[in-house]
């Protein structure tokens, strides 16, 4: 892992670290450690203990405020549901961090980017470096962005929005027309690519968006046209 390529990260999540050295111990795994014992290198354990808390408490006052009217033990149900193992690999997915983590070659070969384990553990880590980088507003803002969403809430729990039904539900409803989406731009080098999708209902175009593959971007870009139409 190259120093260029977390600069590239922080470019694409718009986050820039006063303190480098903290992006890059949330991204160094013990593996790698364990195998670079002389360079003083530290791990993410202690960051990921303090991004379980921190995300324990934004996502509460998430919760918190979002529904009023749900009593204590059911937003504790709803909070569950998101700070856990499986939503936190798929919010790490979704930003392409296992990209960025310092593996131990043995690691590495059984595939621990793609674990949802390490996943997990790797956005609580990089949560705790922006607080302790950034301070708790940025935390916020970057949840608010990245995480809050894409979260919705149904009888069973919390899932993650699925933007494109929605918009083709809507669409369906009102009668304005068939749904296109179109990829606007591809940029990039191929490990870091990013798409820019415009979605046009009927033959205008009431949405764009922007993700590492064509189905995230997609999703954003339907996300943002349906906010729209659910305005007008």
């Amino acid at each position: 892992m190259k120093r260029d390529d977390f600069v590239q990260l922080q470019k694409r999540l718009d986050i820039w670290f006063g303190k480098p050295k903290l992006l890059k111990q949330a991204f160094t795994h013990t593996s790698y450690v364990n195998e670079h014992k002389r360079g003083g290198i530290e791990h993410n354990e202690r960051l990921e203990f303090l991004g379980d808390a921190v995300l324990q408490l934004l996502v509460s006052e998430f919760l918190f405020t979002a529904y009023p009217s749900r009593p204590e033990g059911e937003l504790t149900r709803m909070r569950a549901s998101i700070v856990c193992e499986p939503s936190l690999a798929k919010f790490a997915e979704r930003l392409n961090l296992g990209a960025y983590v310092l593996l131990g070659r043995g690691e590495e070969q059984l595939g621990g980017r793609q674990r949802p384990s390490l996943l997990a553990d790797l956005f609580e880590s990089f949560v705790g470096a922006l607080y302790l980088d950034a301070g708790i507003e940025r935390t916020r803002a970057f949840l608010q962005e990245h995480m809050f969403p894409h979260i919705d809430s149904n009888d069973t729990g919390l899932l993650l929005k699925d933007f494109k039904s929605k918009l083709q539900e809507k669409a369906q409803h009102g009668n304005l027309g068939p749904i296109e989406y179109r990829i606007a731009e591809e940029r990039g080098p191929a490990h870091d690519r990013e798409f820019v999708v415009e979605v046009y209902v009927g033959e205008k175009c009431c949405g764009t968006g922007i993700g590492r593959t064509k189905k995230e971007a997609e999703q954003r870009a339907a996300s943002e046209a349906w906010r729209a139409i659910s305005q007008e």
